[in-house]
């Protein structure tokens, strides 16, 4: 009974959203990560969320269970670009935001479940992906990790590209190899680089490892640092070790 009614909700909710011409809805995770983006569908107990303007090619569409989902806010305000346009209707603006029933984890989906008063002893859950070297999705590579400020990540890599002419780079790149044209000018080419956002400039030279803690929320996007990458083919193996974020 929960369940359809959690569904006939979403629905309605789904419904009036679809009304307006742009949402900010606010989905919080029981991890304690918070995704603000466009719910653009619910299926097979997930959600389909759009996160990013998409100015610079790293528009995420990410995929969520329900059962991953501790509240949602649907935000009713619209584009606060159009500041000519008055509307006096405030009915969408006093909805409460949703709080979706406890759903037990479904055993297909593997959950990570933290540890309890030990915070000298952080706990990570794993993430692997696959960042192709060509320039495909504008050469970034979605991880689907919804990162936030002062959280600590481990990634390590693996792998080898073709950077074309012959030439190949693992994941720490060729520093001998001049390219104008690349992203980060002073870090080698090729090499594997990370961007925390979709309207962000701040990359982040990872290599094959690199250990750090997070300066903003976002997305978090794997690329390959160089500038023509029409020529380039094959992928870096990714393994990204998150630290279980805690609710603020």
């Amino acid at each position: 009974m929960k369940k359809f009614l959690f569904r006939s909700l979403l629905i309605v909710a789904l419904v009036v959203g679809a009304s307006l011409a742009v949402l900010a809805d606010t989905i919080r995770l029981k991890n304690g990560s918070i995704i603000r983006g466009q719910i653009i569908s619910f299926k097979n107990e997930q959600f389909t969320i759009v996160v990013g303007g998409g100015t610079r090619g790293r528009t995420s569409r990410i995929t969520v269970f329900m059962e991953d989902v501790d509240s949602i806010e649907f935000d009713s305000a619209g584009n606060t670009n159009n500041s000519n346009t008055q509307n006096d209707d405030t009915t969408n603006n006093n909805q409460p935001p949703y709080q979706p029933p406890y759903q037990p984890p479904a055993n297909t989906q593997p959950t990570y479940t933290p540890p309890t008063n030990q915070p000298s002893n952080p706990a990570f859950f794993t993430i692997n992906v696959k960042v192709r070297a060509d320039n495909t999705s504008n050469g970034w590579t979605n991880t689907g990790l919804v990162v936030r400020r002062g959280q600590r990540l481990r990634i390590t890599a693996s792998g080898r590209v073709s950077l074309g002419n012959n030439r190949f780079a693992t994941p720490d790149g060729l520093p001998s190899i001049p390219d104008r044209d690349k992203l980060m000018r002073n870090q080698p080419t090729g090499g594997l680089i990370a961007v925390i956002g979709d309207d962000n400039d701040d990359f982040i030279f990872v290599g094959r490892s690199r250990d750090f803690v997070v300066q903003r929320d976002g997305v978090l996007f794997l690329g390959v640092n160089e500038g023509n990458l029409s020529d380039n083919s094959g992928l870096f193996e990714i393994v990204i070790e998150a630290e279980t974020a805690n609710p603020r």
